[in-house]
């Protein structure tokens, strides 16, 4: 489960535009999400495993992922995550540390102070590329990132893993728009019924 929300957090904090330098990519992608008053998208995820889907909204540092392999709400002070391997909601006050695994905000900072980036050639015509490696040993090997020029929107993610692992990440149908309070707090209709929530805080 955590190597799900890794893949699918990673991905959004460089979600809205590319700036001269992968650093200040960074910088300027955290300001759009601030700045963009909301936002969903769908994505999928393939890789020798299979594949899944599903859709994420955000605003803020406030966040919401729904799929088949997991559901997570996020308002800022308060985590419900929901997992089919428990059958349970567990509610906890996420720490700084466990934020890095949930929100865009902190993952960028992460990415930032221990991975290298730089620019990297493009293989097809209006599409930017960044490349990042981890400075110490980390999960993820390699994570490359392709933006398409024309609209700054990142389209799809490939992570190469240290077990040689692959997953690719695409990401389609964005909508920017304002977002109630209540899209980032736990919707019981989107768990089976009668499901256990464990307050873990």
């Amino acid at each position: 489960m955590k190597r799900f929300f890794v893949i699918i957090i990673t991905v959004m904090v460089a979600l809205l535009a590319v700036a001269q330098t992968p650093s200040a990519m960074i910088d300027k992608c955290v300001a759009a999400i601030n700045a963009s008053g909301g936002f969903t998208a769908s994505y999928s995820i393939t890789s020798a495993q299979g594949a899944s889907k599903g859709n994420i909204a955000m605003q803020g540092s406030k966040f919401r992922i729904i799929s088949q392999e997991a559901k997570c709400w996020y308002d800022g002070k308060t985590q419900w995550s929901w997992s089919p391997l428990t059958e349970e909601v567990n509610i906890t006050s996420p720490t700084a540390e466990e934020l890095q695994m949930t929100n865009p905000i902190a993952a960028a900072q992460h990415f930032k102070a221990n991975f290298n980036m730089k620019k990297a050639k493009a293989q097809t015509a209006n599409t930017y590329v960044i490349k990042l490696t981890p400075k110490k040993k980390d999960n993820i090997k390699t994570l490359w990132l392709y933006f398409d020029e024309k609209t700054s929107l990142l389209r799809t993610a490939r992570f190469e893993m240290g077990d040689k692992s692959v997953y690719t990440v695409k990401i389609t149908d964005y909508k920017h728009k304002s977002l109630p309070t209540s899209t980032f707090t736990f919707d019981k209709s989107q768990v089976p019924a009668g499901t256990q929530v464990v307050d873990l805080r």
